[in-house]
């Protein structure tokens, strides 16, 4: 009975964790590998993020957050920051324009 409370004890912290934690992707902006680097970057130095990954094919940045600690709106705002759209945010066309060529993505004209 004691090692069935102990390992309860252990699991509980796990198990509220787990929850805080959520999975998403959206699409990101890009091309090359240069993109999928920065891209992932920008990411994983948002506080909270706990992994992405940008398919280059599909543009589609899939990401596992702390919900507690960051929003969707703060990981897309840092990865505007350095020169990529995303549903929530378009970087600011200054920094776009300092991309290197192979980066530059053709931009939604809205």
């Amino acid at each position: 009975m004691k090692n069935l409370i102990v390992i309860c004890l252990l699991i509980s912290p796990l198990a509220l964790s787990a929850q805080k934690n959520k999975k998403t992707n959206f699409e990101v902006s890009g091309n090359c590998e240069m993109c999928k680097i920065r891209i992932e970057k920008a990411a994983l130095n948002v506080k909270g993020l706990k992994a992405a990954n940008w398919h280059i094919p599909s543009n589609i940045l899939s990401i596992v957050y702390n919900s507690e600690k960051v929003n969707l709106q703060k990981i897309q705002t840092a990865i505007a920051k350095v020169g990529h759209d995303t549903p929530l945010e378009k970087a600011p066309d200054e920094t776009y324009d300092k991309l290197p060529i192979c980066c530059i993505y053709k931009r939604n004209l809205e």
